[in-house]
């Protein structure tokens, strides 16, 4: 399974402050949308999905750590107000479930500014992860993770602005990365992958995608890559950034697309849901979430989770932005 967790904003704003005044302002209603988003109630949909298919394996994007300084000043923020990752192992071990991080790359996205509270300004500190989870609950035998990987890619986007503290200072690196493992099921080894591929920059995204083939997906073995790659399958429903060469070219390299080899009449539309996740219908629009895999595999069912009105938390929420894609697939 790939499953992009939603950082629970939109963070443009932020990062096209021109002023401090607009800064705090953008972060403190990015910051409002956050808890507002509510993650906590978000993650028991999400672990549900999971629990549903316990699948070996599941890449996940975004799985990010808010932390916050009161009051704001030097330093970096150090009180943990959300750690999505943690929260969403919780859920899967009240429902009975075992799962562990094998491999987590804390990207560059560590970001700081001050939001305004009732009491003054607060130091709000957004640390973005990928990680890859395993199942820990399968006897040897069955099931194994071995050479854990994780890596930041040297292709990034720096952003400048004055109300950010450039210049002088550097720019803020809006970095990405992937993590892999080598997975044996009875017997067979597959490398998995996940990563999550810049939007901003298509350059850098399609940059990035070759990081990826000449690293971790340059192997003998049979691969399976997951996650938000932000190229859409074919440019259906692009929005700017996301109508690339990226997708095509893993297909190039030999991977095959999990949905379109199961489902090759349906869409599969995997992207996006409003920010605030209340839209009454689904905004799903683009597909850009992905089970690719390479080798000696078939893909024998494929589906999306989290797409429809009853996937919905009790008070109305999206599980993320994103809907996720599940896929079996046969090692042969």
């Amino acid at each position: 399974m790939t499953r992009n967790l939603y950082l629970g904003a939109d963070l443009a704003p932020v990062l096209a402050a021109t002023s401090p005044q607009g800064l705090v302002a953008a972060v403190t209603a990015a910051y409002a949308n956050v808890q507002a988003t509510n993650f906590p109630e978000r993650a028991e949909a999400l672990a549900d999905e999971i629990a549903d298919g316990d699948p070996h394996l599941v890449g996940v994007q975004e799985a990010v750590l808010w932390r916050s300084q009161t009051p704001a000043g030097p330093g970096s923020a150090t009180h943990v107000e959300y750690d999505f990752l943690k929260i969403l192992l919780d859920e899967l071990t009240a429902r009975g479930k075992h799962y562990a991080a094998v491999a987590t790359v804390t990207v560059g996205s560590d970001f700081e500014a001050p939001r305004s509270t009732p009491t003054g300004l607060q130091d709000i500190r957004l640390t973005d992860r990928d990680v890859l989870l395993a199942r820990t609950d399968l006897p040897a035998r069955e099931f194994s993770v071995a050479n854990a990987q994780a890596a930041v890619f040297q292709n990034f986007v720096p952003i400048c602005r004055p109300a950010l503290g450039c210049p002088p200072n550097p720019p803020i690196q809006l970095r990405r990365g992937w993590v892999a493992a080598d997975a044996t099921v009875h017997g067979r080894t597959t490398r998995v992958v996940t990563t999550h591929l810049e939007p901003l920059v298509p350059a850098v995204q399609e940059a990035q995608t070759g990081e990826l083939l000449a690293g971790p997906l340059n192997t003998t073995l049979p691969t399976v890559l997951l996650g938000d790659l932000n190229s859409a399958a074919g440019g259906v429903g692009a929005t700017p950034g996301t109508n690339t060469q990226s997708y095509n070219r893993l297909l190039a390299a030999g991977f095959t697309d999990a949905w379109t080899a199961t489902r090759p009449r349906k869409l599969g539309f995997t992207c996006c849901q409003a920010a605030d996740l209340r839209n009454s219908a689904s905004n799903l629009t683009q597909r850009i979430d992905y089970v690719l895999f390479r080798g000696d595999i078939k893909a024998l069912a494929t589906n999306r989770v989290g797409e429809t009105l009853a996937d919905r938390t009790t008070s109305g929420l999206w599980p993320s932005d994103h809907a996720g894609v599940s896929s079996v697939l046969q090692l042969r």
